[in-house]
């Protein structure tokens, strides 16, 4: 189960991209212009985008990938393209409603299956690979060690996820956000140090058959962002003879 803070966070982040932000975010992920600030943010998104999707394999056809956090669904399209069985799911109603409007025609044997609800649901299935990109950056360093485990529990090969770097300028402007009045806040980022996070990684069970691959940080502005590659080393329960 998840835990209290976790599905608190979650439901802050449902109010908050499906109604407070809608607009703004679906600017941020179109091609509208944007103000300089918005546009840095934008810029590196599109490199996160372009990381993650380097680390996942060119030909993807009959792979199963769950983009956990997918928003606008852009890494599912490109997923998509590849050959991989998508699986795009967001809090949001509101932002996978503008994906299946902006989803593209995809040929090959790609497709997107874009659904409503937690990232963490063990209904969704299997997967080869998981991506988590900036979906994990609201919740505290314990909550994304417990949410990777319950990933990686249904993954076979990798989970990649982003995380806020704890860097000075990232402490200050979390601290100046709880100054504003608390409806015009967005969901605080939580930094987190790396040290710390490959502590928790470390101590969770679920983890054990994964190692921290590799990282790298794209920095755009006003865009501060990990990514992190978490591959499977030791075989799944699922091909050491466990059930689907």
């Amino acid at each position: 189960m998840a835990s209290a803070s976790y599905d608190a966070r979650r439901g802050e982040l449902t109010t908050y991209f499906d109604r407070t932000a809608v607009e703004a975010w679906s600017r941020l992920t179109s091609d509208a212009p944007v103000s300089k600030v918005r546009a840095t943010v934008r810029a590196g998104r599109d490199a996160m985008r372009a990381t993650l999707l380097s680390w996942l394999p060119a030909d993807m056809t009959g792979l199963r990938l769950l983009d956990a956090g997918c928003g606008t669904g852009a890494l599912s399209v490109e997923a998509a393209k590849r050959g991989a069985e998508v699986v795009a799911i967001d809090v949001s109603p509101t932002l996978i409603g503008l994906a299946q409007e902006r989803l593209p025609a995809i040929t090959g044997g790609g497709r997107i299956d874009f659904r409503v609800g937690d990232m963490l649901d063990p209904a969704l299935g299997r997967f080869e690979h998981v991506v988590a990109m900036d979906s994990l950056i609201h919740y505290q360093s314990a909550d994304i060690a417990r949410a990777l485990g319950r990933l990686a529990e249904r993954t076979d090969g990798s989970v990649l996820f982003t995380v806020a770097p704890r860097t000075a300028l990232l402490t200050v402007m979390h601290a100046a956000g709880k100054l504003f009045p608390r409806g015009d806040r967005s969901p605080a980022i939580v930094p987190v140090t790396e040290r710390s996070l490959k502590r928790r990684i470390a101590s969770e069970a679920a983890l054990d058959g994964f190692t921290w691959a590799k990282s790298h940080r794209v920095n755009s502005g006003f865009y501060l962002s990990n990514a992190v590659a978490l591959t499977r080393v030791s075989p799944s329960p699922r091909l050491r003879g466990g059930s689907r």
